[in-house]
């Protein structure tokens, strides 16, 4: 009896054993969801463990796939249907979700397009199937049509930030101009964009700064213990002969690829139904496969999305394994609303995880900008990104989904965050981003990198800043560490003009102010201005990636007259013009798009790659829209 009852309990424990086992064993659960009303597939529904990191969305046909644990309880949700929780106990698990009746009649996207619900209608804008995307609805009376992708190409659907063009300031009052500077270059694959599809870009999508910028030039390399190395040139203003024109340029060290830092890279993937599309998520896969390519086994990748919610679809792994992590993009589909700030929030976390001491730590952000859930004001994700921007973590945004752009998110983020933003319109564009010039898009030699200018009035009337609106400083920032400013990767150049009014010069494009009623105009006395030769002095703050103390550069300036530039001056002053005819600047004179083409044709010595071939294609282009508007 005995024997049998010590049997009896053995066999007791070991089925515990097993069961809480069972209980702990890590499972892929795979399953459809449908609408409980009719069985249509529901496309982007949003799978997460609860209290748990893992997450999927439910693809094309309803079809989804986690990671996850037996015992583990998933969290099902969609726009217009209840939430579901199921506790795992099988790797099988099909889903019927049920329609919340309380939000029928209100108004929602669809698609590309806007219907509002009624009686009779269930779901959101990504209950219809992909396939089913060029097709008009008359479900109910008051289903709106549903336009195909391409109808939603438009200036409308597209979001800028307004910023003023810069003014003339006179020397004598204002002889300080200070800015953040900008390696941006979305602007200008944007504007080709809008170029190459037959529109004239809304003057608030050209940033002059982004159009120079996205150019390569021969610049003086830095070759002592400094990260940057400051030049300059002077000559004849291109657009008023009467002017001079100041060529600031900065060159960032070279590093190659292979002496790089070890990355701990995160891929954050906008998944929401506006990313559905060719030039959206499925140019962004194949981006990042072009960025999977330069992977070395040292660094790391991480994969998260966000759609309705935000879930981690790869964990951090080697980039050696680049069948996993083509694998992984290839899953991806497009569908549910955007929580972009939550999205970003598990970015950060999951690459702070994940953090490489002195290694190249960075969030690559791919993405229309569109958030519609949780955090999405451009307050909002400003506070969001100036708290994250401390974590010693680096932001890249890139930018697709055109013809539904939010650009002015997107600037946001790059601008408030320790990062960078390029607009990929197509393969090539990602290619040279991510392959051609991988290590100045992905590894900072220099964070917070500002520039002071001090104009001699002895030499300068007045000055202007061409370009850099929305990267002005106050003139006490220079110096305020605490300050955030723009940041400099491998290999990168800046350029900067301003156009300069000699004294002597008949000039009233400054404006004008009435006489101070209670104090005395403040005018520098000729007797208090310092002799000197100098035209100006360049003052140049960075910091290295790992400090938080700056290091100042200073170069001064003298103008010996004529016009003996170089091909990189002329080109990079063709392309200023080109900007500020397009944004139709009110200093721009007389000048046309001819003069352009022409100034341009003279600076082609350094162009391997063809891109100031295309630009005079492009400023051809704009000429003959310009004629018939």
């Amino acid at each position: 009896m005995k024997i049998i009852k010590i049997s009896k309990l053995l066999v007791a424990i070991a089925v515990t054993f097993t069961l809480l086992s069972a209980v702990n064993e890590a499972i892929t659960v795979t399953g459809k969801i449908t609408d409980q009303s009719d069985g249509t597939e529901l496309v982007g529904v949003s799978i997460t463990e609860k209290d748990g990191k893992n997450g999927a969305i439910s693809d094309v046909n309803g079809n989804y796939s986690i990671k996850t644990q037996v015992g583990k309880t998933l969290i099902f949700s969609y726009s217009g249907y209840k939430t579901q929780e199921i506790k795992v106990a099988g790797a099988k698990i099909n889903v019927q979700l049920e329609p919340n009746e309380t939000v029928l009649e209100e108004v929602s996207v669809v698609g590309y397009g806007t219907a509002k619900r009624g009686k009779g209608y269930v779901g959101d804008a990504h209950t219809v199937r992909a396939d089913k995307i060029y097709q008009a609805y008359d479900v109910v009376a008051n289903y709106a049509y549903m336009p195909a992708p391409h109808d939603y190409n438009n200036q409308k659907a597209e979001d800028y930030s307004h910023n003023s063009e810069n003014r003339f300031k006179f020397a004598k009052d204002v002889p300080l101009s200070t800015f953040s500077i900008d390696v941006d270059a979305a602007s200008y694959s944007n504007v080709r964009r809008f170029l190459n599809q037959g529109q004239i870009p809304p003057a608030d999508a050209v940033r002059t700064e982004e159009l120079i910028n996205y150019f390569s030039y021969n610049y003086e390399k830095p070759t002592g213990k400094e990260p940057i190395k400051i030049s300059a040139e002077v000559g004849e203003c291109a657009w008023n002969k009467e002017h001079r024109l100041v060529r600031i340029a900065l060159k960032a060290k070279e590093i190659p690829s292979e002496n790089l830092p070890a990355s701990n890279f995160v891929f954050l993937i906008d998944v929401s139904g506006s990313m559905w599309g060719a030039n959206r998520l499925e140019l962004v896969k194949s981006s990042l496969k072009l960025l999977t390519n330069n992977l070395r086994e040292q660094d790391r990748v991480a994969i998260v999305v966000y759609a309705g919610s935000a879930g981690e679809v790869l964990p951090s792994i080697s980039g050696a394994d680049k069948q996993k992590i083509r694998e992984a993009l290839d899953k991806l589909t497009a569908g549910g609303s955007t929580a972009g700030g939550a999205g970003i929030q598990l970015a950060y976390k999951i690459a702070e995880n994940n953090f490489i001491k002195d290694g190249n730590n960075r969030i690559i952000l791919c993405t229309d900008g569109d958030f519609n859930v949780g955090v999405s004001s451009n307050e909002g994700l400003e506070s969001l990104i100036e708290k994250e921007r401390k974590s010693g973590i680096f932001l890249t945004i890139l930018g697709y989904g055109m013809g539904n752009y939010k650009d002015s998110k997107m600037q946001v983020l790059a601008q408030k965050g320790n990062g960078n933003h390029a607009c990929i319109d197509n393969l090539q564009e990602a290619n040279r981003v991510l392959t051609n010039e991988f290590g100045a898009t992905m590894y900072a030699v220099a964070k917070d990198v500002k520039l002071q200018i001090e104009f001699n009035p002895q030499h300068v009337q007045a000055y202007r800043l061409i370009g850099y609106e929305s990267r002005l400083l106050n003139d006490e920032d220079f110096n305020d560490d605490k300050k955030d400013a723009g940041e400099m990767g491998a290999g990168h150049s800046v350029t900067a003009f301003y156009e300069i009014v000699p004294v002597g010069v008949k000039f009233t494009n400054a404006g004008k102010i009435d006489d101070l009623k209670y104090q005395k105009n403040k005018k520098m006395e000729e007797k208090q201005i310092v002799q000197s030769e100098e035209l100006l002095t360049i003052k140049l703050r960075y910091k290295a990636p790992n400090s938080d103390t700056s290091e100042k550069i200073e170069l001064p300036l003298i103008d010996k007259g004529g016009n003996n530039v170089s091909s990189d001056f002329r080109f990079a002053a063709a392309v200023a013009m080109f900007g500020q005819i397009l944004i139709s600047s009110d200093f721009i004179g007389k000048a046309v798009f001819d003069d352009v083409i022409y100034l341009a044709k003279t600076a082609l010595d350094n162009d391997e790659q063809g891109y100031r071939r295309e630009f005079i294609r492009l400023a051809e282009t704009a000429k003959g829209l310009q004629k018939n508007n």
